[in-house]
């Protein structure tokens, strides 16, 4: 079969397309120049490697010849994978949200001027006209002619586009002010009232788990003290993990629910999803020391590390929702296959604690020829159900269905490197690692670490993407910044003064690249020339915003470091985000984070390191919620205060510290319930 220019490509999802009869090309100048040397207009599709409706899309058009041979013969052709090119996807959703008014998701289609400027854009087309929706076909018809006949009118109504996007969406104004701390309360109230208080979480439906919420509710627990706000918490947690969005039998949770209560999923895992709901369950582990929530952590750390980590250990992006072609077939069960591998008693069991039925509660209505009778397993009994007896024969059961389906034929894994998605897996598995007293975690997190140092940062730059050797040095603000999250985290979690040394070095690197000089805040891209527009995020999805993250990295380095210039960076993002925040609140809940950091007292625990070593002391620190206390050494590039600070009698000796004024010095870890 021919293939055609997305063959060589490093990006699986672009491979994917490789032997469609669409005359596919990557992003780049070649396909820019083609369009402009043509006078065609840019058919821009834009997905992922795990995206259900991609691949929907993909069956129904990209490989059909007659919806190829208009494509080919009317418009370039552009694939374009989101994960690798991050700041593209922003800016065109942008531009398709600002065309509909709708929300929008993938596969994101746009079509642009050879200049790169959208005119029209839509999300998933049926490939003809069917149930009220416009057909693939048509749209491509309609624009040619349009293209044709108007192309002036078309070119102008896109600069249009373009300028107000650049206005309305691009750099904002700066406050005058930090947002005030009342809005931290106002913003915990409005996440408890807007909560779904009869299956947790967010929404009726679709669900999806919103780990930065969760998050700023438990922090906004700890400043004040409302036992509702943990007790929400809690129970959404509870919910996602007794869920049909939490793999049951392989740990690690599904993209999101499909329905209300958590029981049907999209059945694609993504590394970001497993990093942040890590945090989560660690943070309601160390709050409430209650052991369920510790095991779905580590349910979490094995399926990250059997199925998602490369063997040099760096961490892949995600895995695949269909095998065989169908959605969900590796993880589903129908009752009869139950039946053939289960004794009666095993799937009495089975079917009663997982609420398997012999009509299922999953079909594929994209698919016509979907399988019939899939069950999603999710707990349906509680604690006091599952005696001993039970246990013992579930734990059986699960052992079979477990072989069971590693027999079956696995989805297929997003094999690239992303240095975004690895700095929150790193960070996360750290800290798995102190909190769990499981020292392969926190050295997996360091190899990961070693990796992504040595293959993607050379000195000056960090690359976003690695895939068999090949690097992609296109700039990326979550990438910079994600990777300096996860070094600063790592330092506080070692002490090693490199990492601090490495943090440093990727602050001053992002801010150099992104930080809006005029008007405070991060941009997404780098000033490149195949960034129509540079945006700043002004809400968190799957992944925070740029700032969001500068914002906490920024401040927690100014800590560290003592350096003012660190916190008059975080100090300008909080005022470039004054209006979004005062107004919703709820839309940045990552920046909230960090706002409340900046209003909590400055409180570090000075490690001076002795003969005796810090791993009495970290294993104290993790039985505690402290999101507010900043771990530091007294070496490397620290505040020379913190340099005076020496260890006691050859002992570490332990300062809490407020400014430059510190408690008495303790030798023994259990001196440090004081700290917050």
């Amino acid at each position: 079969m021919k293939e055609n220019r997305l063959a060589n490509a490093a990006s699986p999802y672009l491979r994917q397309h490789a032997s469609n009869p669409v005359d596919w090309d990557p992003w780049g100048e070649e396909a820019f120049s083609k369009a402009k040397a043509e006078n065609k207009p840019i058919f821009l599709s834009i997905g992922y490697s795990t995206c259900h409706w991609c691949h929907v899309m993909e069956r129904e058009s990209f490989e059909n010849e007659e919806i190829a041979a208009v494509l080919n013969a009317h418009f370039v052709s552009i694939k374009l994978d989101r994960e690798e090119r991050p700041d593209i996807d922003k800016v065109y959703m942008t531009a398709y949200q600002a065309m509909t008014g709708e929300t929008g998701g993938w596969p994101l289609n746009v079509f642009l001027t050879p200049d790169l400027a959208p005119f029209y854009g839509g999300t998933y087309f049926p490939p003809v006209d069917r149930g009220g929706r416009v057909g693939f076909k048509s749209v491509l018809l309609q624009l040619e002619e349009a293209w044709r006949e108007k192309q002036g009118k078309v070119v102008q109504s896109a600069a249009a586009l373009r300028e107000h996007i650049q206005e309305n969406f691009g750099a904002g104004m700066e406050s005058e002010t930090v947002p005030e701390r009342a809005v931290l309360d106002r913003a915990a109230v409005m996440l408890l009232e807007s909560g779904d208080q009869v299956e947790g979480g967010w929404a009726s439906g679709p669900k999806f788990p919103m780990p930065s919420h969760m998050r700023y509710v438990l922090r906004s627990w700890k400043r004040i003290g409302d036992e509702r706000l943990l007790g929400f918490a809690e129970f959404t947690a509870e919910r996602m993990a007794e869920g049909g969005i939490m793999d049951q039998l392989g740990g690690g949770f599904h993209r999101y629910a499909v329905d209300g209560k958590w029981q049907v999923p999209r059945f694609e895992k993504m590394l970001y999803d497993q990093a942040q709901l890590l945090d989560v369950y660690l943070d309601l582990y160390q709050i409430t020391k209650k052991e369920k929530y510790a095991e779905v952590a580590r349910e979490i750390c094995r399926y990250v590390l059997s199925d998602l980590v490369s063997e040099r250990g760096a961490f892949y992006c995600a895995e695949d929702a269909q095998s065989e072609g169908k959605e969900g077939k590796y993880f589903c069960w129908t009752s009869s296959e139950l039946e053939n591998i289960l004794n009666e008693e095993e799937f009495t069991i089975v079917s009663e604690y997982f609420a398997v039925s012999e009509e299922g509660n999953f079909y594929d209505h994209s698919d016509p020829e979907a399988l019939k009778h899939q069950n999603v397993l999710s707990v349906v009994q509680d604690e006091a159900w599952l005696t001993a007896t039970r246990k013992t024969v579930l734990d059986g059961a699960v052992a079979k269905m477990k072989a069971a389906r590693a027999a079956r034929v696995r989805p297929g894994i997003d094999d690239k490197v992303l240095a975004s998605w690895n700095g929150m897996m790193i960070g996360a598995l750290a800290r798995a690692g102190r909190v769990l007293e499981e020292d392969k975690y926190l050295a997996a997190a360091l190899k990961a670490h070693r990796f992504i140092q040595k293959e993607m940062w050379d000195g000056e730059r960090l690359a976003h993407r690695w895939h068999a050797a090949s690097v992609d040095w296109s700039a990326q603000a979550e990438s910079y910044l994600l990777m300096l999250q996860a070094t600063r985290r790592l330092y506080e979690l070692t002490l090693d003064p490199e990492m601090l040394g490495f943090a440093v070095a990727l602050a001053d690197a992002s801010e150099a690249l992104f930080f809006d000089q005029e008007k405070g805040g991060f941009f997404e891209s780098a000033a490149v020339d195949d960034v129509m527009v540079r945006l700043k995020g002004d809400y968190d999805g799957a992944m925070p915003t740029a700032s969001g993250v500068a914002a906490m990295e920024f401040l927690k380095l100014a800590r560290i470091t003592g350096r003012e210039d660190y916190k008059v960076t975080a100090e300008r993002t909080f005022k470039a985000y004054g209006e979004v925040l005062m107004q919703t609140p709820t839309s940045m809940t990552n920046m909230l984070q960090a706002l409340d950091l900046y209003y909590a007292k400055d409180q570090r625990l000075v490690l001076a390191e002795g003969e005796n070593g810090l791993e009495g002391f970290y294993r104290q620190l993790s039985t505690r919620y402290r999101p507010q206390l900043t771990v530091m050494s007294n070496s490397g590039q620290v505040d020379a205060f913190e340099r005076g600070l020496k260890a006691q009698g050859g002992k570490t000796t332990a300062y809490l510290c407020e400014g430059e004024s510190c408690q008495q010095p303790v030798t023994e870890p259990e001196a440090l319930d004081s700290a917050d």
